[in-house]
């Protein structure tokens, strides 16, 4: 009884490595990604508000 186990010694490193294989999985998200956009739309829009401000002012330097 002793060496009845002894033929399973070399498969054994080899069962205990397919049983730890990880498993990796892909799913799609359940609620839609959304991108918030508004930080640059709000920055051009001020920017250019400030241009046209300051040419209102040259043209008219009594507006104030």
């Amino acid at each position: 009884m002793r060496f009845a186990f002894r033929p399973l010694i070399p498969i054994a490193p080899a069962l205990l490595l397919l049983a730890c294989q990880p498993t990796v999985k892909v799913e799609a998200p359940k609620e839609p990604i959304t991108i918030n956009l508004n930080v640059k739309v709000e920055a051009e829009v001020r920017v250019k508000l400030e241009k046209q401000a300051e040419e209102d002012i040259k043209k008219n330097p009594d507006i104030f």
